[in-house]
This record gives structure tokens, C-alpha cells and sequence, in this order.
């Protein structure tokens, strides 16, 4: 959980900055690798990562720019990298201005159950990192290449 927007701050800019190289990695073709037919394509996993992010913030207050979850997914592989791009800088203004550090322990309802405002950004971030990480398995079956995230 996070207890400081600073602390906030210097790791999203470090975790998104290595899923923005991910995405920028990913071809049309790629889009629809996956892993069994009845498994999420390597597009549908890069659309779910970026939808998540206005979805979950938004549950908190915050107005995120960003796909909406009904938004279709992109047929073109650009497209991925500019909406995280937006999506990921739009959260990280969003909590830079609307919240100082006694907002993290703000209780919101988050999926039935109670979550601080700290502890969901820090889920935002696992929930990404394991998304990222499915992605490169997929992403090695597709040929791509797999950037180093440091």
C-alpha cells in the first residue's frame, strides 16, 4: 500500500514506462496470438491492462482518460501504445492533483469490498505487472521481440 503520492509517483512512472515499451513492441499480426483458443489474445490482454486503469480509478473519483471497458479492441497494434501512453499519464496527473497523502486512506468501494486508496494503486500496479508478464510469453510465441523493462 501506498502511504505517499511521492512513492506513488516514482513507481508508476517506472512500471508504466516499461509496459509503454511492451506495447510498442506489438505488430497487427501479434494482436491475435494466444496461447489455446479458449485464452486471451495477446491484443485482448494489452486492451484489458489499459481499459483497467480508467476503470479502477474511476471507482475511486478520479476522471481518467482512457478507453472505456466497452471500447472495442484496436485491429491496429499502434493504437495500444497510444492509449496506454494517454491512460498511464492521465493517472498519474490525476492523483498528483486531486489527492495529497491523507487521501491513500481514503476507504472506496472497490469491487464489494473496502479498499484504501493507497493499497488500490498498488493493486493497479500487480495487476498490470502480471498482465506484462503474461504478455511476454505471448509475445516470444509471436516472434516479437521482448524489451528489457529496467
Amino acid at each position: 500500500m501506498f502511504t505517499s503520492i511521492e512513492d506513488f509517483k516514482q513507481n508508476w512512472t517506472y512500471e508504466s514506462s516499461g509496459t509503454s515499451k511492451l506495447l510498442k513492441q506489438l505488430t497487427d499480426k501479434s494482436l491475435s496470438q494466444q496461447i489455446t483458443n479458449d485464452h486471451r489474445t495477446l491484443g485482448r490482454m494489452a486492451w484489458h491492462i489499459i481499459q483497467t486503469i480508467p476503470e479502477m480509478a474511476g471507482r475511486t473519483g478520479l476522471k481518467v482518460d482512457g478507453p472505456d471497458k466497452k471500447a472495442p479492441i484496436p485491429t491496429v497494434a499502434a493504437e495500444f501504445g497510444k492509449a496506454y501512453d494517454m491512460a498511464a499519464s492521465s493517472l498519474l496527473e490525476q492523483v498528483v492533483k486531486c489527492w495529497d497523502d491523507k487521501a491513500l486512506h481514503i476507504e472506496d468501494d472497490m469491487y464489494g469490498e473496502k479498499w484504501k486508496r493507497g493499497a488500490t494503486l498498488a493493486i493497479l500496479i500487480t495487476h498490470e505487472v502480471h498482465h506484462r508478464g503474461q504478455m511476454t510469453v505471448l509475445m516470444r510465441q509471436a516472434g516479437l521481440p521482448v524489451p528489457g523493462l529496467v
